[in-house]
């Protein structure tokens, strides 16, 4: 793992690292910074941690780091290696290749819309060192596909959700609190939201929106509510370590994105049983039927998404039916039971296919 601060990935690959079976896989953790909120709890499941204190990929020491993750590879006999994202799927693949380690993993968890053509370059020369590559979504593999990633080299593995923080609920009217969770960052699509927030509370005056999250666009979404006159109506929260009870607070969850690969957020919203509008992109398709488990909205655009907005406000009724067939549908769908066994489903069959004995212990590492 890169690092291991909050954020998406982190989350779903630390609560790997702690569910997989301890009798089967032995874990091993190597990380370019042993640090952050999620590192105690993916450490204490794991048999060694290594630190490669890898800066930059234009460095020089960055062959040295290369050769010492390679050498630790093969020190541990490791048959596994994971890697988790983009820096680590350049890093790891190809130390992983070099030191022999039968199965490699990598990873796409996002569709390379804010990255430069040097990384994406970078990491298509690593995928070649991969034996297969887990996109999160469909979405994600799509792209895959279009970078020329043979078919035969992709599986999907969709995220996973603890469902114990998300009680049930049913809004009640009035339905007027407007969330959204994700950082500040344009590719997010606040900006959108505060452009239909006009109309929303041209019909819905007591309407009020909570931004949580942190980002660089918090300034130019401050200001932009501000020359609309409805900076009244919005509440930047910044990061919450409580996303559950934000949720538990609110009526309707938006996520107004321009793009998105398999959005957690989405996923808590579900769980937390809220109906939802969202854009119509990326692995968002995968997770909302339109009209049944939330409202599908055109991505950039203020006016569709305010109407369907306004439509939840008037309709309780519906808006409770449809929170409650998203929070019946992501717990039949998305558990971190379900992903961690296809996870180790694919292990298994990758050491399998390369001849690899399964008797005795695995051996894995998670970079």
């Amino acid at each position: 793992m890169t690092s291991f601060e909050r954020g998406g990935t982190e989350r779903q690959m630390t609560e790997l690292v702690r569910r997989l079976d301890p009798g089967r896989w032995e874990v091993h953790l190597a990380c370019f910074e042993a640090h952050g909120p999620w590192f105690e709890a993916a450490a204490e499941h794991a048999a060694t941690v290594a630190e490669f204190p890898v800066k930059s990929f234009a460095r020089l020491d960055v062959l040295r780091h290369l050769s010492n993750f390679a050498r630790w590879c093969r020190r541990r006999r490791i048959a596994v290696v994971q890697a988790t994202e983009i820096y680590s799927n350049i890093f790891a693949l190809p130390g992983a290749a070099a030191a022999g380690v039968p199965a490699r993993i990598g990873s796409r968890r996002g569709l390379n819309s804010d990255r430069t053509r040097g990384q994406v370059a970078l990491q298509r020369l690593a995928y070649g060192c991969a034996t297969t590559i887990v996109a999160n979504s469909r979405a994600s593999a799509h792209q895959l596909q279009l970078e020329r990633i043979p078919q035969r080299k992709i599986s999907v593995i969709p995220n996973g959700l603890d469902f114990a923080p998300y009680a049930p609920r049913a809004p009640l009217a009035p339905l007027r609190k407007v969330t959204v969770v994700a950082n500040l960052r344009k590719l997010k699509g606040h900006d959108v939201l505060v452009d239909a927030s006009v109309e929303i509370l041209r019909h819905f005056p007591d309407a009020r929106f909570d931004f949580v999250g942190e980002g660089p666009e918090r300034d130019a979404l401050a200001a932009r509510a501000a020359a609309l006159g409805v900076a009244n109506a919005f509440t930047f929260a910044g990061r919450s370590d409580d996303v559950p009870a934000r949720l538990a607070a609110t009526d309707i969850f938006v996520l107004p994105s321009r793009t998105e690969s398999f959005p957690n957020a989405v996923l808590e919203a579900m769980a937390a049983g809220l109906p939802i509008v969202a854009s119509g992109v990326g692995g968002i398709l995968e997770l909302i039927d339109n009209g049944r488990t939330g409202w599908l909205s055109a991505p950039g655009e203020a006016a569709p998404l305010a109407r369907h907005v306004m439509h939840l406000m008037a309709n309780p009724a519906e808006a409770g039916r449809m929170g409650a067939a998203a929070r019946a549908d992501v717990l039949a769908r998305f558990s971190f039971d379900r992903m961690v066994s296809a996870f180790e489903t694919l292990y298994l069959t990758e050491l399998a296919s390369r001849g690899v004995a399964s008797a005795g212990r695995s051996q894995l590492a998670v970079s």
